[in-house]
């Protein structure tokens, strides 16, 4: 009897070893597929950081030049106001001789003549209390 049990129980080792071979083996494909599906997933998604880099790229580009375009014109801009700012300059000061003159000539007359003064803020409109009115004056007050 014991020699039949062995057969039996080497029988019931073989199957279990073929069994046990058979899951490891299974268990590998499972590993080998799912490290597969790792690979592929990996690489997806190296892919799509590679296309958000090249978009972002692309948008940095673009808001570089925009920036560039803007302090080109900023520099522009500030250099007309500079002219401006100089012309105006010039403008008031001859304002103010015209306005001696006409004082002089309106004193040597006998005239009364209202002259107001030019206002600070006429130098910085932005600045004005009230809205920026015309000055008029006739042709017959600057005939000699």
């Amino acid at each position: 009897m014991a020699s039949t049990q062995q057969p039996a129980s080497s029988g019931s080792d073989g199957q279990r070893y073929a069994t046990n071979d058979e899951r490891k083996r299974k268990r590998m494909e499972s590993n080998r597929e799912s490290a597969r599906r790792s690979r592929k997933k990996k690489q997806q998604h190296l892919e799509e950081l590679m296309s958000q880099l090249t978009q972002l790229q692309n948008q940095s580009t673009i808001w570089r030049e925009k920036i560039e375009s803007v302090g080109r014109n900023f520099h522009t801009l500030d250099a007309e106001n500079n002219v401006l700012r100089a012309q105006m300059a010039e403008l008031t000061e001859r304002l103010d001789s015209l306005n001696s003159l006409t004082r002089f000539w309106a004193d040597a007359n006998g005239l009364a003549v209202d002259i107001p003064e030019i206002p600070d803020t006429l130098l910085e409109p932005w600045q004005l209390p009230y809205p920026i009115q015309p000055i008029t004056a006739s042709a017959d007050m600057f005939q000699f």
